[in-house]
């Protein structure tokens, strides 16, 4: 049966569904970059709000701006935005539940009158971001605005129409402001540290340029709370359809799965009010740093840890290598004496059980998370979550021979050729420079980590460069698995 409004109640008895009339559910947030994270995610935390008959003044407009978000647009119009989420038990067990949270659905390049008028509607009172570590265009060495972007340029010009995220938000703020609107609450939910102050940053840098008087308006007005997200979501498969399909008997042309587990730390800075998330399980706390950093030197370096040299050494799934004892033993020993040392105390959390459950979590067999989307857009990820705890354990004079391993095996990766002489086919916005550099890792073993916009000074160290030429030339010499246990 096709996923629609009129097929709800003819859904077998094992799928959930929404149990309030989504017809009195009104706009109140506007999110842009609607993939699978955030409707495992946000998206499910107001479904389940809206479960108990609580928040349905906050129904989700969601936003697309590139190019490729033209087919989620076709989706959630076809499926009047309703999609299902399926949650994969490590017993083969699946739990899938219709979500109604998201009400409608705009694709921005077709109509962006459409988007800012939501945006400056005042029932719209956040305005959230999914859009990915580099979606925020930050230089990653200098932390400011890089304004190179295409997308970003072109707002830049006078009177030009938004392309961009920042640029709808700017432009929605100025039009409010002259309105007299109260500003909405800009929310991040992306994996950065610091992602409220960072979202504040870049957007208040860009509408400096664009505009001054909307930037000096969002820098005394507009509230950016920072919050650590944590659900594991790997990429739908048409597997993954088909077995709703062939189980459930629900067609659904863009489900999402993903792990039991999941987490969201929210900081209480809110520009009015906000949906009472802390009823369904959110934590609201004053401080979200030390949640974070646990989560980003821990469960997101871990999953850069497993990604590259489990690549190398022939797995596919993340649960493969987390079944495999050389891995996890590796795995433990970064989270230990690597990235804990740099943690600040966490409130509530017994950091040791929390290390093991990343492990039962990675080794899920059912969450199928490819190392392909792991090792994916590196140049946002290694700067963010791995390179801090390089640069503390230095700083301390600490242990850091497990990082140097996985940067070393990053820059392997990104040669774009396996250890069988078959391609590797790298993902990342920076591809061409990177696998340019790392083809040349035999003669120059530190031309991949020269970068400064990406390693900063790193080239110049030799605390750092003499175990790293080490572990490439053990990389390229006996190969990833064997350089794992002579570790």
């Amino acid at each position: 049966m096709k996923l629609s409004t009129a097929a709800l109640d003819a859904l077998r008895n094992d799928v959930g569904v929404p149990s309030y009339d989504r017809t009195t559910v009104t706009p109140g947030i506007v999110h842009f970059g609607v993939g699978g994270f955030h409707r495992a995610h946000q998206a499910m935390y107001l479904d389940r709000l809206m479960s108990e008959g609580k928040a349905l003044d906050w129904g989700i407009v969601g936003v697309g701006v590139l190019p490729n978000d033209q087919r989620m647009a076709e989706v959630m119009s076809a499926q009047d935005s309703l999609y299902t989420l399926v949650i994969k038990h490590p017993d083969g067990t699946l739990e899938p539940r219709v979500i109604g949270s998201i009400v409608g659905y705009l694709f921005a390049p077709d109509d962006p009158e459409a988007v800012l008028a939501r945006m400056t509607d005042p029932a719209t009172r956040i305005v959230s971001l999914t859009i990915t570590e580099g979606g925020y265009h930050v230089n990653q060495v200098t932390g400011e605005l890089d304004a190179s972007d295409p997308a970003l340029a072109a707002d830049l010009e006078p009177g030009a129409t938004p392309r961009s995220a920042f640029g709808f938000i700017v432009e929605a703020l100025r039009r409010r402001r002259e309105a007299g609107v109260p500003p909405f609450t800009v929310m991040s939910c992306d994996n950065i540290p610091g992602n409220g102050h960072v979202a504040r940053k870049m957007i208040s840098s860009f509408a400096r340029l664009k505009d001054p008087a909307t930037a000096e308006f969002l820098e005394n007005e507009v509230r950016f709370p920072n919050c650590m997200v944590d659900r594991i979501t790997p990429v739908t498969t048409d597997a993954d359809r088909a077995a709703l399909a062939e189980r459930f008997g629900v067609e659904d042309g863009w489900p999402v799965v993903c792990e039991p587990f999941t987490q969201w730390v929210l900081e209480d800075s809110f520009g009015g009010v906000r949906p009472p998330y802390e009823d369904v399980g959110v934590q609201i706390v004053d401080d979200v740093e030390p949640y974070e950093l646990m989560k980003l030197r821990l469960l997101n370096a871990s999953h850069q840890a497993l990604a590259y040299l489990g690549f190398l050494s022939g797995y596919q799934y993340a649960h493969e290598v987390c079944q495999d004892e050389l891995f996890v033993d590796f795995l433990l020993g970064y989270m230990d004496e690597e990235g804990t040392p740099t943690l600040p105390p966490v409130p509530g959390v017994d950091l040791d059980r929390y290390k093991h459950q990343l492990i039962e979590r990675f080794a899920n067999p059912e969450v199928r998370d490819t190392l392909a989307r792991l090792c994916a857009e590196s140049s946002d990820r290694i700067p963010k979550w791995l390179l801090p705890v390089v640069r503390e354990q230095l700083a301390a004079g600490r242990e850091i021979g497990r990082s140097v391993l996985v940067v070393a095996s990053w820059a392997r990766y990104a040669e774009a050729v396996d250890e069988q002489g078959q391609p590797i086919e790298v993902v990342d916005r920076l591809r061409d420079k990177l696998v340019e550099r790392a083809q040349h890792n035999r003669e120059d073993p530190l031309v991949f980590i020269s970068d400064p916009d990406l390693f900063g000074d790193l080239a110049s160290d030799e605390r750092f460069t003499t175990p790293y030429k080490a572990a490439l030339q053990s990389l390229h010499e006996i190969g990833a698995r064997r350089t794992l246990e002579a570790l």
